[in-house]
């Protein structure tokens, strides 16, 4: 499964990009060039009539918008039907929209923009994640939510001084873990329950400073690891850095963009591989004695160990102390 983007084949060049307008109850469909509109109900019945009309569109692509669990079915229908479908992050569509003009907002005109987007940048298609890896997503995500709101409790219980708040604060930091535990167990049986994902999971944790959430995190929100190249790897977590140049300036290079759930515990992971992987604390310690401030150095570990991480997936080999 991928979702990498970048330039479709040249024999696409001249395909149908179709733009697809997901909401909850409608889906709003635009053709592009033919500029052909119509919308379908967002159910069963419409997504097969929608595959039905779609597959006589000859090389035809479809782009949506990823908004959760409402654009997943029509995902699944379209991919089922053999029609080639690429999900887009909305930030970059609603950027595409503003700059070709587009102020207005509506969900005829999201669609028409969409197949205009999908025209212009031509996003490569992608496979839809496996109902296995679709609930290992959504339990991660509902992890994550009950760690922010766990801080905020605590953060009240730290602040208050009346008692029956006190007790109530204390009650649902102690459901939070309670839902915690459970997510985390759940989430567990199901990476064991499939052999794929289980070998993914076994070389992610097998590389000192990955543990359970950050081998799930990565597992869910990098689905491109094992695939992908060092370069494109790193600029999809939001570790590599970019250029700021302009004439004979030449700026400072900064990470920018990349999957935030990620990027954040690729820190965690480094702040624990810098301590407990030999290699890794060498190369950050070297770092650090060069006069790199800590945020250049431990980046750089977050990207090496991104790095590693790939590597041993894509060669299917867990870490070892040697090099094979």
């Amino acid at each position: 499964m991928s979702r990498i983007q970048g330039k479709a084949p040249i024999e696409d060049e001249d395909a149908t990009v179709v733009g697809i307008d997901v909401s909850k109850a409608t889906l709003d469909v635009f053709i592009h060039p033919a500029g052909t509109k119509f919308s379908v109900c967002n159910d069963q019945r419409g997504l097969a009539g929608l595959a039905r009309r779609l597959a006589q569109v000859s090389s035809s692509i479809v782009v949506m918008e990823a908004t959760g669990r409402y654009h997943r079915a029509a995902w699944l229908a379209l991919h089922a039907a053999g029609i080639r479908v690429a999900v887009v992050n909305p930030y970059r569509s609603r950027r595409f929209a503003d700059v070709i003009g587009r102020l207005a907002k509506t969900d005829t005109i999201d669609a028409e923009v969409l197949a205009r987007f999908g025209a212009t940048i031509r996003p490569l298609p992608s496979e839809p994640p496996s109902e296995v890896m679709a609930q290992i997503g959504e339990i991660a995500v509902a992890r994550r939510q009950l760690v922010a709101q766990r801080v905020m409790l605590e953060q009240q219980l730290s602040e208050t001084t009346v008692e029956i708040v006190q007790r109530q604060i204390e009650a649902r930091l102690a459901l939070c873990r309670t839902q915690y535990d459970e997510l985390e167990a759940t989430l567990l049986d199901l990476v064991r329950c499939d052999a794929h994902i289980r070998r993914r999971y076994e070389i992610l944790t097998s590389i000192p400073g990955i543990g359970a959430v950050t081998a799930t995190t990565l597992l869910t929100e990098m689905p491109e690891m094992g695939s992908a190249t060092a370069a494109q790897i790193a600029s999809l977590a939001g570790v590599a850095p970019m250029n700021r140049d302009s004439g004979t300036m030449r700026g400072r290079r900064m990470i920018r963009g990349g999957r935030v759930a990620a990027r954040n515990v690729l820190y965690m992971a480094a702040v624990v591989a810098v301590r407990w992987n030999r290699d890794l604390a060498a190369f950050y310690g070297r770092l650090r004695q060069a006069g790199k401030p800590f945020k250049i150095a431990i980046t750089a570990a977050m990207r090496k160990l991104l790095l590693l991480a790939n590597t041993l997936l894509k060669e299917d080999r867990a870490w070892s102390p040697t090099p094979p």
